[in-house]
């Protein structure tokens, strides 16, 4: 009997590729999306996607969404707590751990071990250790299209944000940048592969610097579908 298991699902290209990879595993029954989302500004948490694309994946994906809801000051400590009661919930309807996209960084993925070990559950990493550029490579073969949502200033000029995640773009990251941006060089947004049910549909917007670094691109949806009316899993 398949393992019931929840997946931390950022919207990007690493979240994409581990759950491809855990949907063609026997092993393992994805119930549910489990994301954080900042209160204030109705987005993924980092990647700054708006929640309506958030929910769009979702329905394409055809699971649950489970949100993790913090405010833009929250603490760890806060976050922590709060996603302590959303894993204990599953928890009891029998589900056994959670799924990540983290490929290569040891001190991420000990916490999440750590933190789901309390919790009774365990942690799972389907893409770790994969050698990032041909992990990139094997995305973009694979049929998935994503576009750059954030990027850090420190390491990639602005020309970066709101592009296409294809060839033509790793080839042209610095030297010094990861191909899949583990180190938080850049995230992106997927919106089409083999694991969607349908497009999801949306076109760039206004870009906008935050905390001095973070170079946003805003992604606007584009029509109106029944699960953008659709609260997400309370």
């Amino acid at each position: 009997m398949a393992q019931k298991v929840l997946f931390a699902w950022s919207g990007g290209k690493d979240s994409a590729m581990a759950f491809y990879e855990t949907r063609r595993d026997s092993r393992y029954e994805v119930v549910a999306l489990l994301t954080t989302v900042t209160q204030d500004y109705g987005r993924i948490s980092m990647h700054g996607v708006r929640k309506a694309l958030l929910k769009r994946q979702a329905a394409s994906l055809g699971l649950a969404l489970e949100e993790v809801r913090i405010s833009k000051d929250a603490s760890n400590e806060t976050y922590e707590a709060r996603m302590g009661d959303v894993l204990s919930r599953h928890k009891r309807k029998g589900v056994c751990g959670v799924v990540f996209g983290d490929i290569f960084l040891d001190e991420v993925k000990k916490y999440r071990q750590e933190k789901l070990a309390g919790a009774q559950m365990k942690a799972f990493f389907p893409i770790w250790k994969r050698e990032t550029r041909a992990l990139a490579l094997s995305f973009i073969e694979a049929g998935f299209r994503a576009v750059t949502t954030c990027i850090d200033t420190n390491v990639l000029d602005e020309s970066f944000v709101g592009r296409e995640f294809d060839g033509a773009f790793v080839s042209g990251l610095p030297a010094e940048v990861d191909p899949c941006g583990e180190n938080g060089e850049f995230h992106t947004f997927v919106y089409d592969g083999p694991i969607f049910r349908e497009k999801i549909a949306f076109e760039r917007g206004e870009g906008v610097l935050r905390d001095g670094r973070f170079w946003y691109c805003d992604l606007l949806p584009v029509g109106d579908l029944a699960c953008d009316r659709v609260p997400a899993t309370p």
